[in-house]
């Protein structure tokens, strides 16, 4: 029998924190909110002003032009990739009626129903990342991000190697999110870990944090050994459905050549990696199991890596059966907006919700 509660341990620094907008309070919770965490990050008081605005006019849109919708903090990137690069990523999510014109709509002074049309256009300015992927009848999603430090360059030297974007949130009702993910780059390879801890609540965390944790110390080990390793370390616990891909740098020949996909997993957590030239996505199999508790297979997928591949891996709080393809031209946006997406359409609300969108950067501007 496990013991009664204690008190819940402080989220890790990759959770996510969501905020239901379709009223007036509603700009102001998120607004403290962000400021609140900027604070904890490091932003200098100047920064966490900026951020208020952006927030302010995130959240002020979504009730004025959308009906309502999700405002999403945080903080980026997860422990231990690029930290150098940190800082504040502020997601936007609606199901309104979407923008005919995106540019158009990011000019001060324009607006669709009449407003001052500021929101847009002081975002922009004010956020060091601006993205937005709209579909007219459907909604859009917004992704601003605040850096720290100066944002890293576009391309050459100091550009970022890899984008990725997340959305990772307890159970409604909880203050700990029983999943957890994480991503591990090496000269040679790059890794990404998603677990869902048995259940939801803290000793689903515990299990879930033991698994980064193994993750990253056995890190040396091959695939199939490191999973081995998970398993045993896993079993003073309730134990995880994990998956872990792989992607081989060691051949890289330059852009357009990012090597081969390798994944293994065990239980329900599901993967797809996509080929951006036609859309496709090819799932990435999982054996029956939980790790910690029985596991019966272990066997790697092996797959070429397309030239711009997005691999996309979530929890069961997200039903399956998605395809990206339903929104045009998704398949190429940053993965930020993706995994928001994802997680608008298709969260399951009844449980932990964590969708991780990873593509290796080719040195294309943010648009």
């Amino acid at each position: 029998m496990n013991p009664p509660n204690p008190s819940p341990p402080e989220a890790p620094a990759t959770v996510s924190r969501a905020f239901a907008i379709g009223d007036s309070s509603g700009p102001g919770e998120a607004r403290r909110a962000a400021v609140a965490l900027a604070g904890r990050l490091g932003f200098a008081e100047t920064e966490r002003g900026e951020i208020a605005l952006i927030v302010t006019e995130a959240a002020t849109n979504l009730t004025r032009h959308a009906g309502g919708g999700t405002l999403i903090l945080r903080p980026f990137p997860p422990g231990g990739l690029h930290d150098a690069e940190s800082g504040l990523e502020i997601l936007v999510l609606d199901r309104g009626a979407g923008m005919p014109d995106v540019d158009r709509c990011r000019v001060d002074g324009y607006s669709t129903v009449g407003g001052a049309g500021k929101g847009l256009g002081a975002i922009a300015r004010l956020a060091d990342r601006l993205e937005i992927h709209s579909d007219p009848g459907r909604g859009t999603a917004l992704l601003a991000r605040v850096y720290l430090g100066p944002p890293p360059p576009a391309s050459g030297a100091g550009a970022e190697t890899v984008q990725v974007g997340a959305v990772h949130l307890p159970m409604p009702g909880e203050t700990v999110c029983g999943d957890a993910w994480a991503v591990d780059e090496r000269p040679d390879r790059r890794r990404l870990l998603v677990a869902d801890g048995l259940g939801h609540g803290q000793f689903a965390a515990e299990a879930s944090g033991e698994a980064v944790r193994v993750f990253r110390e056995r890190a040396d080990l091959p695939l199939e050994d490191l999973v081995h390793a998970l398993h045993a370390a896993l079993r003073g616990t309730r134990g995880a459905a994990l998956a872990i891909a792989e992607q081989d740098l060691s051949r890289d020949a330059g852009p357009g050549e990012p090597g081969e996909l390798r994944y293994v997993g065990v239980g329900n957590v599901s993967g797809q990696l996509f080929d951006p030239a036609d859309g496709s996505g090819r799932s990435l199999l999982s054996h029956n199991g939980t790790v910690g508790a029985k596991l019966l297979r272990v066997q790697r997928v092996v797959l070429p890596w397309p030239a711009g591949g997005l691999l996309v891996m979530h929890s069961d709080g997200l039903a399956t059966g998605w395809r990206l393809a339903d929104h045009r031209g998704l398949v190429t946006r940053h993965p930020g907006l993706i995994a928001g997406l994802l997680y608008r359409d298709f969260v399951r609300g009844r449980d932990d919700a964590t969708v991780v969108a990873l593509r290796p950067h080719a040195g294309e501007p943010d648009r």
